[in-house]
């Protein structure tokens, strides 16, 4: 029964494969070979860079167990393929479309009328598959697998890390408050501060409230927990001090005090520090918290970041048209290590593009969709003027 199957998904996909022109499958034979070498050396070097040499460093002098590192390695595997995608596509369409070109190939096929958008569609269309592919590591699989990887060593060095851990979480709440003039207007009313989070409780606590006019109301407490049963946090070992619009003060100690606020400090104390570790929702959710805690540097941040999440594997697309468009001019003849020279400075001239561009974004010269899709935008715009001068 299970070869049955087997054979009838086989002729299916034989079928299907058969339906591609065989223009198509020809030039996509082609690039497969130059892709697979782009993405084996490009991530067997960014690995060795990245994470392998700090392994090895480990090993020898903190006693990681080698069982571990191999471990650790193939989880922050995914990480540098998201790398390797967009590079190992512009190396495989220059070099597979640069010797088609030097061998006459791609004359003898303008000779028969297969213009050089025809000639370079088959590499758009893998780099198609390796954007979508690379959308899918980036949003589903690493975010993942660095939170695993993360654990896992330091799990195994014997450090105590917590599943739940943050330094110095701020939150703003904002709401309707009263003016001395009698007016009612959108202002603070609450500003939470600990000095860190652990397994779900808040040490050293602060909260400054400004929802009573003319009080003003510090209360410091030494840990504080959220409360799911009284939806409230509940504040342990600590004082309440008022400040009362006649200028007198009353102090209250306490060991146990529920106090009415929201969840979101919890919840922005849980968010990942590193915009890789997160997932496109949950980016989005961090920076409607952000947004409404009044942290608008960290907001503006977060909404770069997340437009980032669609044009890092935009960058296959490009580096695609880039290389293709390239090696199909007429009487290119570029050699292996060629090919790697001229990638290895396109690569360097997109990414400190795309530097310039997200720094400008976060620091909030540019609109967050603008830096994030500006780089993508002129350097397709670049692969067109390529693909013209190849048309000629």
């Amino acid at each position: 029964m299970k070869n049955n199957i087997l054979i009838d998904i086989q002729h299916k996909i034989r079928k299907l494969i058969h339906r591609i022109p065989l223009l198509d499958r020809w030039l996509l034979g082609e690039l497969i070979a130059p892709l697979l070498f782009g993405l084996t050396l490009f991530t067997v070097v960014s690995l060795s860079v990245g994470v392998m040499f700090d392994l090895v460093r480990k090993i020898v002098e903190s006693n990681l167990p080698w069982t571990i590192a191999v471990q650790v390695l193939l989880l922050k595997l995914p990480s540098f393929l998201v790398i390797s995608f967009p590079m190992a596509t512009l190396i495989a369409s220059l070099l597979a479309y640069s010797r088609l070109s030097a061998n006459s190939e791609l004359t003898a096929l303008r000779s028969v009328g297969v213009t050089a958008s025809r000639m370079i569609a088959p590499a758009i269309a893998l780099a198609l598959l390796m954007t979508g592919l690379t959308f899918v590591f980036n949003d589903v699989i690493v975010p993942r697998t660095n939170r695993s990887a993360e654990f896992t060593l330091q799990r195994s060095l014997g450090k105590a890390i917590a599943a739940e851990k943050g330094d110095d979480i701020i939150y703003s709440r904002f709401g309707r408050v009263t003016g001395p003039d009698g007016d009612t207007g959108k202002g603070l009313t609450q500003l939470f501060y600990a000095t860190k989070f652990r397994d779900g409780k808040m040490i050293g606590v602060t909260v400054l409230d400004f929802s009573r006019f003319g009080f003003t109301q510090m209360l410091v407490a030494d840990h504080a927990n959220w409360s799911e049963a009284q939806a409230k946090w509940e504040f342990n070992d600590g004082k309440i001090l008022t400040l009362t619009p006649s200028g007198s003060t009353t102090t209250a100690d306490f060991d146990r005090y529920f106090y009415p606020l929201s969840s979101a400090p919890l919840r922005i104390a849980k968010l990942p520090k590193d915009a890789n570790n997160m997932t496109v929702s949950e980016a989005i959710e961090a920076e409607q918290l952000l947004s409404d805690a009044g942290d608008r540097k960290e907001a503006r941040r977060l909404r770069v970041r997340i437009q980032e999440k669609f044009t890092v594997p935009m960058a296959c697309l490009v580096f695609g048209l880039i290389g293709s468009s390239l090696g199909a001019r007429p009487n290119s003849r570029t050699s292996r290590s060629q090919g790697f020279g001229i990638s290895v400075v396109l690569i360097f001239v997109y990414y400190v593009l795309s530097f310039s561009f997200s720094s400008l974004g976060v620091k909030g010269t540019l609109d967050p969709l603008l830096a994030a899709w500006g780089p993508v935008l002129i350097s397709l715009a670049g692969g067109g003027v390529l693909l013209r001068q190849a048309s000629r």
